[in-house]
């Protein structure tokens, strides 16, 4: 059994040249499986996701979501003497993440083809918008593009307006599958002893998660419609205010929880025999009439009341929090879920990784400053930087 303080990759070294969510979002979770991950920044400035706000205590919420647990290296790309100081951190890296405009790479000479000729064990891992090739390859491509183009939108918010995710859907997508393609890039070189060039795109990984609303609407056929926080085909299922102005989430997914739903919860034993409600599909098609009877009888109840009748059913049901709900999650806080990272404006609450482990404790360290490892990365390659 591993001992507690190894972690599964603390034997691998990741260099990054990123910035925003996608790239930086791949490799801190490499960085919480211990990977050793160093941030290549512009000077002073450093990743522009570092002024986005400072919404956490005079940080930035980005940034402070996505870059714990690294090092920061700072560098002018543009400088031969800095360009050469990347290369040779390169040269004894197991990894090269980098999120930059298509082409950039290449033009430094850190592309995948030219580096894997001298390091055929370096796994390089590309992510953009729309990947390496093809019509879209140069095209500028922000998260809420992606969304749009992926259409996500299309199928999300209400029919008068459609809405983006509130969070930043399409990178995490991008950012979720160039860390499991790397962890897999991993397993493959310790069988092989070959590295690999990875290339992710942010619209391939949309469309991944885009496959119900896809074959949905196969053939020409229907899209689902947009019905905001409901179900666009299961009814009763989304939101319902109770009379003290909170929500309920619920959701009923078979004829015997209808039942159920009429006796406990609307105390209404008949309607489950209503020729209207009989089955989910007339149910859906008159869902303005039961909505008009699940509305009369929650009116008469607190959120709380209405949860706890759902719960005897049981009926799936959730509160709809707020964020300040979630920061104070009961089963967050029961699950031990939290603890803190340190962070240039003083230590800051993080959630740990999702996944409980028994074999090893995930690496939760410092967010960096700008730079902040220049001297002992410099030291450790035995070079200094040119001016």
């Amino acid at each position: 059994m591993m001992p507690k303080s190894a972690k599964p990759l603390d034997h691998v070294t990741v260099v990054s040249l990123e910035h925003a969510i996608a790239a930086p979002f791949c490799t801190r979770q490499l960085a919480d499986l211990g990977a050793r991950v160093i941030k290549v920044e512009r000077p002073e400035s450093g990743d522009f996701a570092r002024g986005y706000d400072q919404r956490a205590r005079g940080a930035s919420s980005h940034f402070v979501w996505v870059n714990r647990s690294k090092e920061s290296l700072a560098l002018d790309l543009k400088n031969p003497g800095h360009l050469q100081v990347l290369k040779q951190l390169i040269g004894k890296a197991d990894v090269l993440v980098q999120n930059l405009a298509p082409g950039a790479t290449a033009r430094m000479g850190l592309d995948a083809a030219q580096l894997r000729q001298a390091q055929p064990r370096l796994i390089v891992c590309d992510i953009s918008g729309y990947g390496n090739e093809g019509p879209y390859r140069d095209k500028k491509a922000y998260d809420l593009l992606i969304q749009s183009e992926a259409g996500y939108l299309s199928v999300t918010g209400t029919p008068e307006h459609p809405s983006k995710s509130g969070n930043s859907i399409a990178d995490i997508a991008a950012g979720m599958y160039a860390y499991t393609n790397i962890l897999s890039a991993l397993i493959h070189r310790d069988k092989t002893g070959e590295g690999a060039h990875i290339d992710v795109s942010m619209l391939e990984s949309l469309a991944e998660w885009m496959g119900y609303p896809m074959y949905y609407a196969m053939d020409d056929a229907d899209p689902p419609p947009r019905t905001g926080a409901s179900h666009a085909t299961i009814y009763p299922y989304g939101p319902f205010v109770a009379g003290d102005g909170g929500t309920v989430m619920l959701g009923l997914q078979n004829e015997r929880e209808w039942v159920k739903f009429c006796e406990v919860v609307l105390q209404l034993p008949d309607l489950a025999s209503d020729v209207r409600f009989h089955n989910n599909s007339l149910r859906n098609h008159n869902r303005e009439a039961l909505a008009g009877i699940i509305h009369s009888v929650f009116h008469g109840l607190t959120a709380a009341q209405v949860i706890e009748r759902l719960d005897q059913a049981p009926i799936a049901n959730a509160r709809m929090n707020a964020m300040a709900d979630l920061w104070t999650h009961p089963q967050l806080k029961a699950r031990q879920r939290w603890t803190e990272v340190d962070s240039p404006v003083g230590p800051l609450p993080a959630l740990l990784p999702p996944g409980l482990q028994s074999t090893f404790s995930y690496t939760m360290g410092p967010i960096p400053s700008v730079g902040q490892h220049n001297a002992s990365i410099l030291q450790e390659l035995g070079v200094t930087l040119p001016a």
